[in-house]
Parts: C-alpha cells; structure tokens; sequence
C-alpha cells in the first residue's frame, strides 16, 4: 500500500455529498473519513465509494474528528495528508497540487484560501492571521501538511474549528504554501453551524489564537 498520501475528510450527515467527493479522492491517495456519529449514510456510503471510514464513539466536533484522522496518518507511517471537506466545497482536482507542494517541493504545510469569506468574523479573523501570519485564509478546510511537522505540533483537545495545527506550526515561523480552492458553495446548514453559531465559534477561536499567540511570544 502507498503511505505517500493520505486524504482526510471530517463527515457528519453528509449523505448527499460524500459519495462524490470520495469517487474524485480516491484517484489520488487513500481516503479516510472519519463519521462523526451521523445519523444518514454517511458511512456506508463513503465505504462503497473506497473510503476506509473512521466511526467515533460519541460526536468529537470538527477538530475532534481532524486530530483522529492525525493521529491514524501518524500511527500508519503515512508521510503527507490533505484534508478537504465533505460537502463537495473543495474541488478533488486541487488535490494533485497540494501534494505536489508537500512532496515535490518540500513544503510542510500547505493552506487552501477561498476567493470570499461568508461570515463577518471569519473577515476578522482573516485579518488578523494576515497580519501574524502573513495567511489569507485560515479558516479554509482544505490543507496539506508533511506528517513530520504533525508529529512536532502539539494540538490541544478542544474546538478551534480546524485552525490548532496550523497556528501551532505557523506562530514557530514554518514555511508555507497558499493555493487558491474552488469547488460547490453548499446550499444547506455548514460544518461550523448556523450563522450566529458560527460567528460565535470563530470569535472564541480568534480570542484563544490571540492568547496562544501572545503566551508563545513571551515564553521566547
């Protein structure tokens, strides 16, 4: 088996979408997805479509189902992973040059960036990550890190909407890559929630990034 790549998809009653977007995966690495405990056929679904399916034993959240998909990457050897979202926002094709970034050029992470922001605090956020960290888009589901670096990072349990890898690897000063993302603006309810639920989830995640920040500048 190639451990070269490994592809992570976060699931939770995604029935509509993941059958798809595993089909186009699968061309280029192994799929993992990990079910968040849905209630549909998430599951089955992406099992028959060639994913190896994660099931939780209780619902983890977001970034609960992305440190398991880690942890299985690290576990298994593999030496690069992607993650993508379920509902098909994220174009599968994008995937080759993601990789290409991570291996070919050496890159150990690699960042997504959407051409809008849908929230007003996912613009602020944007903002302040641009300003530390030089990133235009942080809050974007599609990254790729070297397996290497996931093993230094150490991620805290706890919900920051799939930004903790990232800001921990970033605030240290690795080099990155930005590559721009397109794919199908979901019509139904997003992974961080209603709108004023989602607001609320990335201003608390701004807030924890600050003191994160601040906490690793005055330990230097």
């Amino acid at each position: 088996m190639d451990r070269s790549k490994l592809i992570l998809i976060p699931a939770y009653n995604e029935a509509g979408t993941i059958a798809g977007v595993v089909k186009k995966a699968v061309q280029y690495g192994t799929v993992v997805v990990v079910d968040d405990r849905s209630t549909d056929d998430t599951a089955r679904l992406a099992t028959e479509a060639g994913a190896l399916v994660l099931t939780n034993e209780k619902n983890e959240g977001y970034e609960g189902n992305l440190n398991r998909g880690f942890s299985y990457a690290i576990a298994n050897d593999y030496v690069t992973i992607v993650t993508i979202d379920a509902d098909g926002e994220h174009d599968p094709s994008l995937l080759e040059l993601f990789f290409d970034a991570l291996i070919e050029n050496d890159y150990p992470i690699v960042l997504g960036f959407r051409p809008r922001k849908q929230r007003f605090a996912e613009i602020i956020m944007g903002i302040y990550c641009n300003l530390v960290y030089g990133v235009n888009d942080i809050l974007c589901g599609m990254k790729g890190y070297n397996l290497s670096l996931l093993k230094e990072v150490s991620v805290r349990a706890g919900d920051k909407v799939g930004t903790a890898a990232a800001t921990q690897a970033l605030r240290q000063g690795i080099s990155f890559l930005q590559i721009p993302v397109s794919g199908v603006q979901r019509t139904d309810q997003p992974r961080f929630g209603s709108i004023y639920r989602a607001n609320l989830r990335i201003i608390k995640t701004l807030a924890e990034t600050v003191m994160d920040d601040l906490r690793y500048r005055l330990s230097r």
